[in-house]
């Protein structure tokens, strides 16, 4: 911010009087709290933080990755400040400003100052947007490399072209205070997205020949009028990985786990999920593995399902990824649910799925009343699919009890002699040979010759 001695804190008048109040007065200060504030310490996002009240209490926050592509940056602005604004609003309170951070380390060969320079038009997209909303941005603060650059104050005397060092952790008031609460900060975001990241390993090209193999085969079946057959099977399939995963010995280190349930899962396995997982009906059914026994089972498959989209198939990564953010989430672990959810966008910055879900997540929204929307579409369903086995098996009886009395007369049939000459019935009442007496081949013939001879 331009005034350095504005006080901003996390707490206000109207905060519980047993917390204690912790006013945050320059950028450094800021950049110390983030992490106290989401929970762990953000890596390659855009982190928007609303202030209320003439004290500019914080409230709301959004978070998502920085896109890749620079030609998104203009959409991903707007809309991380319309689900900011509007989150604030249904909470009962408006925001009064915005404090907008950039977080990303630099790249090998890159500098911090050289982070601040490219991300810069990102920070003025971000502070047009939210002005856009009459919500000023009061802060715009690059985190990279252990320092801090602040995009509103041209003060080089207290805002220097190589930037300001962070704070050393824990050091600061705020840390102080977080600890007194009880409040944790993880540094497991990069284990997070390691988890979900594609192999890099020889495994990879294998995977992605199978992925090859599955298409060819799958594609037409899933897009045919065999489409419904394939998604039953594919989520059998789903199902009996699950338990094979469930079954499998408890491993305590959590990359060492990964490995193992990579290896109970085979290639041609993976591929037919992945792919049959891009249908929307089919992945719908399978996010109702949200809860109970079911979910840590299902989060494992989807984990390990992200790992497998390799090479080409790396957009096919947004539906695998997006389940496992929703289970994360739906199972209590909204940090995980949060960076899974990102890692969804990035691999399909348009996937609905993705951005309906990162937006309930970020807005610290209930998942149960999602939860109970999957629950009731399943109790549907299933009752639709009881019904309908029960009409079969009721058919396929009523089909037995006529066989009996039509058999015997069919073995009669195909026992009986041809009368000689092939005339009259060659088998009994309604045989495929004839429609009655005299009417077979033969008798038509010498009917005929008969007429003729009598000048008919």
């Amino acid at each position: 911010m331009t005034n350095h001695s504005e006080a901003i804190g996390p707490t206000g008048p109207g905060a519980p009087i047993d917390q204690p109040v912790v006013t945050l007065r320059t950028p450094a200060e800021l950049a110390d709290a983030l992490p106290y504030l989401l929970g762990f310490k953000p890596e390659n996002s855009i982190v928007l933080l609303a202030l209320h009240g003439d004290r500019g209490r914080f409230g709301g926050r959004v978070r998502l990755g920085i896109p890749g592509r620079a030609e998104d940056w203009a959409s991903v602005a707007d809309q991380l400040a319309r689900c900011l604004v509007s989150g604030c609003e249904r909470r009962g309170s408006r925001p009064e400003g915005v404090v907008a951070f950039l977080c990303r380390e630099p790249a090998v060969g890159e500098s911090g100052p050289q982070v601040v320079d490219h991300l810069r038009p990102l920070a003025q997209l971000l502070r047009t947007a939210c002005g856009g909303l009459d919500v000023p941005v009061v802060e715009a603060v690059c985190v990279s490399g252990g320092r801090f650059w602040t995009y509103c104050c041209p003060d080089t005397r207290c805002c220097p072209p190589e930037g300001i060092p962070l704070l050393r952790p824990g050091t600061s008031v705020l840390a102080a205070a977080a600890t007194y609460m009880g409040v944790q900060v993880s540094t497991e975001q990069g284990e997070i997205r390691a988890r979900l990241a594609p192999w890099e390993t020889a495994g990879a090209a294998d995977q992605e020949r199978a992925l090859d193999a599955a298409g060819l085969a799958l594609l037409p079946k899933m897009l045919g009028e065999e489409g419904n057959d394939v998604a039953v099977g594919i989520l059998d399939l789903a199902r009996r990985v699950m338990a094979r995963l469930a079954a499998a010995d408890p491993v305590v280190d959590r990359l060492a786990a990964d490995a193992r349930d990579d290896e109970l899962l085979a290639h041609d396995e993976a591929a037919a999920l992945i792919l049959g997982l891009q249908v929307r009906t089919t992945r719908d059914r399978a996010a109702a593995w949200m809860e109970g026994d079911t979910g840590p089972a299902a989060l494992r498959l989807w984990r390990a399902l992200a790992r497998r989209c390799v090479g080409a198939y790396g957009e096919h990564a947004a539906a695998p990824i997006a389940l496992a953010g929703w289970v994360a989430w739906s199972l209590g672990d909204r940090e995980e649910g949060k960076s899974a959810l990102d890692m969804a966008l990035d691999a399909d910055p348009g996937y609905l799925f993705a951005q309906l879900l990162h937006r309930a997540c970020d807005e610290d929204l209930d998942p149960e009343p999602i939860r109970c929307l999957l629950r009731e579409d399943r109790e549907v369903r299933e009752d639709r699919e009881a019904r309908e086995a029960r009409e079969t098996r009721e058919a396929r009886d009523d089909q037995a009890a006529e066989l009996p009395e039509a058999a015997p007369a069919r073995r009669r049939r195909r026992r009986s002699p041809r009368p000689a000459g092939g005339g009259g019935r060659a088998a009994g009442a309604g045989s495929w040979l004839s429609n009655g007496p005299g009417t077979g081949p033969r008798n038509r013939r010498r009917t005929i010759r008969r007429n003729a001879r009598n000048g008919r």
